[in-house]
């Protein structure tokens, strides 16, 4: 995979549109459409809720501990309130002390501090604890026996195994389940980072305080919130050997024999049409969307590794917009490639990256052809671009001339 490409699949239309798509009664939360089989639809509209921090803004797991900042925030105040190292907190998370953090932004401590409690503003003692299965388990068992009964099988006692020391826990510990710690690596964004865990991004957006646009920075750390409900697996289906299972019909022609047909008549051959030449293709009839760029393709359309075509061009080549329509998103990726996301009007998204030098902004609207930036310098110079119908990717060479 090219350098700088793997972001580029993921990012479709920032607020506006992903907002659309989802208000759509048949949209598909898991966001792989693979038509059966298993499915985690229900377990990422069932996504808990953050828990809520206290008054220093800590929210403590029993792996990590992660601080919401505060409106105006900078990671040298929640060093100074924590009494951490300004320097080692902003170097673990990727950005400067003085930085001005965003309201409600996740920051992950390299160390941990002094537990929540009711003296710090928590609503208990201690990390948040998973809850305990066992004990529910056990209720399940007890309810059941009560309405009639339950039939145990005895089993082979089990090899003695050394018993694990377990962690003390506060009797009023908070209950919960731990999200996943995400550090952004080079080249991700919240997109990529979405489908890698079957999460909305929209969740991980309200999760880590990010802005309307899902910007995220390399070295950041996110939260990645997990369902509460199961995922559903879809019975699979029996396979037989071919002839098993199935019983093979008696044709008709066994018991009856077929009618007789008399003989087609022969239908009269006209002389061939005088060949007057094949008129030119005018761009109205010969592709729905003009080539962003004049080059070779480079890479072509792979579903899941690469979403789009890439054009081997120079750097400095002017990026046409492939249709008209509206800017719906532009934003970079984190090796600082500019993205733009075109939206036409019968619904088609245009993805163009590997940019710079845009001439175009967020809500402008674009003429077929319009020139909106410039191919970014690199070692193999080339442009990115997609073609999306929603959130699904299809082959931009099925559009081109």
């Amino acid at each position: 995979m090219a350098k700088g490409q793997n972001p580029v699949r993921r990012v479709l239309m920032a607020g506006v549109a992903l907002a659309a798509l989802s208000a759509c009664d048949d949209f598909d939360f898991d966001l792989r459409d693979n038509g059966g089989g298993f499915d985690t639809t229900r377990a990422v509209q069932d996504l808990p809720n953050r828990p809520r921090p206290d008054d220093r803004g800590v929210i403590s797991y029993p792996n990590y501990q992660v601080v919401v900042a505060r409106r105006d925030d900078t990671i040298r105040g929640i060093a100074i309130r924590l009494g951490l190292d300004a320097n080692e907190l902003a170097e673990y998370n990727g950005i400067e002390p003085d930085t001005i953090l965003r309201r409600d932004e996740i920051i992950a401590l390299p160390t941990r501090v002094t537990e929540p409690s009711p003296a710090t503003g928590a609503d208990g003692t201690g990390p948040i604890q998973p809850f305990d299965v066992a004990a529910v388990a056990t209720t399940a068992l007890n309810r059941a026996d009560a309405a009639g009964g339950v039939t145990a099988t005895p089993l082979a006692p089990a090899a003695t195994a050394t018993p694990v020391a377990a962690t003390p826990v506060a009797p009023d510990a908070p209950r919960g389940v731990e999200p996943i710690r995400h550090q952004v690596a080079r080249g991700e964004t919240a997109f990529s980072i979405s489908r890698l865990y079957s999460v909305p991004v929209a969740d991980i957006a309200e999760w880590n305080g990010l802005d309307s646009q899902f910007t995220i920075r390399e070295g950041q750390f996110l939260l990645i919130p997990q369902g509460g409900t199961a995922p559903v697996a879809t019975p699979a289906a029996v396979v037989t050997e071919p002839g098993v299972g199935t019983e093979t019909p008696v044709p008709p022609s066994a018991t009856t024999p077929l009618p007789t047909v008399a003989p087609a008549v022969a239908t009269p051959v006209a002389p061939p049409a005088p060949d007057l030449g094949t008129p030119a293709p005018t761009e109205t009839t010969a592709s729905r969307f003009v080539a962003p760029v004049q080059g070779s393709i480079i890479r072509g359309y792979a579903p899941g590794s690469n979403d789009g075509v890439d054009f081997g061009v120079a750097a400095g080549t002017d990026v046409k917009a492939a249709d008209g329509g509206t800017v719906a998103a532009v934003t970079t990726d984190t090796s600082g490639g500019s993205i733009v996301v075109i939206k036409h009007s019968d619904g088609l998204l245009t993805v163009y990256t590997q940019m710079d030098s845009l001439t175009v902004s967020k809500n402008e609207n674009v003429s077929r052809g319009q020139t909106i930036g410039k191919v970014r310098a690199a070692e193999t110079p080339f442009l990115h671009f997609e073609v999306r119908r929603g959130l699904q990717s299809v082959d931009p060479t099925d559009f081109l001339p």
